[in-house]
C-alpha cells in the first residue's frame, strides 16, 4: 500500500486547518474586544461583554472546522481506497 492511512490524512488535513482558524485570528480577538466594549457604551442601556464570550465563539469555530474538515477528508481518504 502506498501514501498515507487514512488517519494519517486526517490528522495532516486538522492541524493545517486548526491552525487557520485558532491562530490566524488569534492577534484579532483583544481589539474586538475594546471596540465591542466602546461601541456598547454608546447605548442607553449599558452591558458588558466578557473575554469568555470570545472564547465560547472560538471554540465553536474549531469544532465546526474540525468536523467538517474530518468529514471531508474521511469521505475523500475512503473514496479514492
Amino acid at each position: 500500500m502506498l501514501g498515507a492511512s487514512v488517519r494519517q490524512l486526517i490528522v495532516l488535513l486538522s492541524k493545517e486547518f486548526l491552525y487557520l482558524v485558532l491562530v490566524l485570528p488569534g492577534d484579532r480577538h483583544p481589539p474586538h474586544l475594546v471596540v465591542m466594549h466602546n461601541w456598547l457604551q454608546d447605548f442607553a442601556f449599558r452591558i458588558s461583554i466578557q473575554w469568555w464570550v470570545f472564547a465560547l465563539a472560538g471554540l465553536m469555530a474549531v469544532l465546526i472546522a474540525l468536523l467538517t474538515v474530518d468529514f471531508q477528508a474521511l469521505k475523500a481518504a475512503l473514496d479514492n481506497r
